[in-house]
């Protein structure tokens, strides 16, 4: 029997399938990514820079459709894994079902209002040059057409990460993403157009999804929609749409700043911010495959096992710190040299301040993922929607007026202090609303203070060899502080693989 498959709450929470969890997701992300580190030069130089400006702007519109789903995809993961939890298989089969169809239609009406809106987008509200604006018109219309499958793909990832089917998932996943960044550079070389582009993203997505349902389907016959149930929706909507709301702030927060730098500046600086972001935004995979293996193991075991659950929340805190902090030390005073390498001096030139002060955030922006699924997975996602919402009232403005003083690097500077304050706001809010990681957060602060004071001294150092003394200093720092609050039963694990490794080498 199926039933008899699944967990108890204490076997989904376990350190075991969260180690297993963190590595197949992070290994689903971070593969495919890493291709596309070498590929985007190339996909510069054959759109140029005002076609990849586009190209940017056509990625974040995905990323923001993403979030008009009333929030049913992670509530759905939520949702189900506390079916789960408690043994109620059917119940979650057949909420799965009503989920999938509710989200159709509803991502079907917003694709046909998204398609219907492209032309005003390009022809009035962005500075598209003349010539592009057909091209751009029929791209971003083709891209709506296929934005329900954003919505979908998302659902049913959620149902995957429910049944903590990672392994599977990402054995898929890993080619799937692949030609996300692939498809995209051998279309052109047949085709020199961001439309062939388009469609081939559009089918990267669709065979996604069509992989996503042939293995939900082992664990979900007819993905639950022979039988669907609505009424198991309610609780889903009552925190879906808190949870969609907090995806649209950060969505908006998070691309708001290229749009406004299209409107005001032009579309190379459109590149020359965006490119800098979207690869600082690679290091989300750290968070990402932590957090998406968490969300179950929590919803499962808050009730029941408070100890556990902070110990999960300790465990994930220092895992995103001491894998996201190599990164910042590294991207920070090897910025110039590394935009330089990559994609030229032109970009060096323009991007490389901005690289520097992204680096600083992209820290804080990492760590603000694990009390952010805390919150989520103890039903209070409320909390999340509303302090983003303060968040999205200081910070935009404060973008918008830095802007045309200090050009990019004032869009920077703002992007960078909203994640400071997310991260510091988040874990203060997950301190107060579960008591039992209270001590947790408190313990948190000491290996955070000393990142945060080493990183802001390290983004306007210039040379080589104090920059490279300092970052040493700060892991160093920022490593003991970790280990002197790590558990007991972690560190002793982490001292019998270096003895076995060392064992295994001699």
């Amino acid at each position: 029997m199926a039933e008899a498959q699944i967990s108890t709450s204490a076997e989904r929470a376990g350190g075991r399938r969260l180690v297993s969890g963190i590595l197949w997701n992070g290994l689903g992300r971070g593969l495919p990514l890493l291709l596309a580190l070498v590929i985007t030069p190339f996909l510069v130089a054959a759109l140029g820079v005002e076609r990849w400006g586009l190209f940017t702007l056509a990625l974040a519109l995905i990323g923001i459709f993403g979030v008009f789903d009333l929030g049913l995809g992670m509530a759905l993961t939520r949702g189900v894994s506390e079916k789960l939890g408690a043994g109620a298989v059917d119940e979650a089969r057949a909420m799965i079902g009503a989920t999938l169809l509710a989200l159709l239609g509803v991502s079907s009406i917003i694709a046909a209002g998204l398609f219907l809106t492209v032309p005003w987008l390009v022809g009035h509200f962005l500075n598209v040059p003349e010539a592009l604006q057909r091209e751009a018109i029929i791209a971003f219309q083709l891209l709506a057409a296929g934005a329900p499958l954003v919505v979908l793909n998302a659902a049913l990832w959620g149902v995957l990460s429910a049944w903590q089917r990672f392994r599977i998932a990402n054995l898929v996943n890993i080619p799937l993403n692949t030609f996300y960044y692939l498809g995209p550079l051998l279309v052109l070389f047949f085709w020199n157009s961001l439309i062939g582009v388009m469609l081939a993203v559009i089918l990267v997505r669709l065979f996604s999804g069509i992989a996503y349902a042939i293995i939900a389907h082992r664990d979900v016959p007819g993905l639950g929609l022979r039988a669907p149930r609505f009424g198991l929706m309610r609780p889903l909507l009552r925190q879906g749409l808190w949870m969609s709301l907090s995806g649209a702030l950060t969505q908006l927060l998070l691309y708001a700043d290229r749009f406004i730098i299209g409107a005001v500046l032009t579309l190379s600086a459109v590149a020359f911010y965006a490119t800098p972001l979207d690869l600082i935004m690679r290091l989300w995979i750290i968070p990402v495959a932590v957090a998406q293996t968490m969300l179950p193991a929590i919803a499962s075991s808050f009730r029941e096992l408070p100890d556990h659950t902070a110990l999960l929340i300790k465990r994930g805190a220092l895992i995103v710190m001491l894998l996201s902090l190599p990164a910042s030390l590294i991207l920070i005073p090897g910025a110039e040299l590394f935009l330089r390498l990559w994609l030229g001096a032109e970009f060096a030139a323009g991007g490389g301040p901005v690289l520097r002060i992204l680096g600083f955030g992209i820290f804080f922006s990492c760590l603000a993922f694990i009390p952010g699924v805390l919150l989520e997975a103890i039903g209070r996602p409320d909390v999340t929607a509303k302090f983003s919402l303060a968040l999205a009232a200081i910070f935009l403005p404060l973008s918008a007026a830095l802007l045309p003083w200090l050009g990019i690097e004032g869009a920077a500077l703002a992007w960078a202090g909203r994640c400071v304050m997310d991260c510091l706001g988040r874990c203060w809010f997950a301190a107060r609303l579960y008591p039992a990681a209270r001590e947790t957060v408190r313990q948190l602060l000491w290996p955070i203070a000393p990142a945060a004071l080493g990183l802001a001294v390290l983004v306007p150092l210039g040379g080589w060899l104090w920059p490279a003394l300092l970052a040493a200093l700060i892991f160093g720092l920022v490593f003991a502080a970790g280990w002197s609050i790590a558990a007991p039963q972690d560190k002793a694990s982490a001292l019998a693989l270096i003895r076995g490794k060392g064992r295994r080498s001699a």
